[in-house]
């Protein structure tokens, strides 16, 4: 039975953690984006995501978001990073749904990689970032 299941690989959907600078309270804030760079809409995205550092057994609450659809070539906010969220491992688990079939793919940070000298430029975002494929 479970043989039978098929699950498709996910492709031109990532996640992104972007360095942007905030107006209101003048600081820089890591905040992690979806970015759809698919040439159709997904939907009922279901984003599940929390951070952990198994050396400190230190985790965070495990945070829930949903977008009803995310059109072609665009992208979505998903969370703030706060303090020392960026410093852990943090994972992103993410469901959709393209036309009829569904999709499932889990994006980790390591502890460590989100960083200043590991930025680059994210081309549909136009921001700087890492992005995880």
């Amino acid at each position: 039975m479970k043989k039978d299941i098929q699950i498709p690989e996910v492709t031109n959907v990532y996640i992104a953690i972007v360095k942007e600078f905030n107006n209101e309270f003048q600081c820089d804030d890591w905040n992690a984006y979806i970015i759809n760079n698919k040439e159709v809409a997904i939907e009922m995205v279901i984003i599940v995501s929390k951070g952990y550092d198994e050396d400190k057994l230190l985790e965070t609450s495990v945070m829930r978001k949903k977008i009803e659809k995310l059109p072609a070539k665009s992208f979505a906010k998903i969370e703030l990073l706060q303090g020392e969220v960026v410093n852990i491992t943090n994972f992103f688990n993410v469901t959709f749904f393209e036309g009829t079939k569904m999709y499932d793919k889990k994006y980790v940070f390591e502890k460590g990689t989100i960083k200043e000298s590991a930025l680059r430029t994210i081309p549909l975002l136009n921001k700087r970032g890492i992005v995880i494929k």
